[in-house]
């Protein structure tokens, strides 16, 4: 039976990350964004304009910032209610470093960005060594 290989936090964040990046337009729905996590099978999205990251969008905004709050998720943009400015971080960085800005800044993924265009996402799931 083939074992996985050990986990190695020198490796680069673009062998660890999830593939493509999944974004929304700023000014599309909540009602969109929450659509495409339930057709991706995940819980968030990035925000992004012309592959610019401006924000992170995740299922636990949209239920605490806009349902919560009783507005319209036809009408609120992904841009209003997402976490703007997210801390990113490059495909060459290593697989540690994102752990330790994951620690950091208290989020659980980061977008990889290289020249300015998101390729990618890395989450805690993707940093931490596999249990046995």
């Amino acid at each position: 039976m083939p074992h996985d290989p050990p986990h190695d936090p020198t490796r680069p964040v673009r062998e660890a990350m999830t593939r493509p990046a999944i974004w929304v337009r700023p000014d599309a729905s909540l009602v969109e964004a929450a659509q495409l996590m339930r057709a991706q099978d995940i819980g968030d999205v990035l925000v992004a304009s012309e592959g610019e990251v401006l924000g992170v969008l995740t299922d636990r905004d949209i239920t605490l910032r806009a349902v919560a709050e009783g507005v319209d998720p036809l009408a609120v943009t992904c841009h209003a209610v997402c976490t703007p400015d997210p801390v990113t971080i490059g495909p060459d960085e290593e697989v540690a470093e994102a752990a330790a800005l994951m620690r950091r800044h208290a989020v659980g993924r980061l977008p990889v960005v290289e020249a300015g265009r998101a390729l990618g996402v890395i989450s805690r799931g993707d940093v931490t060594e596999p249990r046995s």
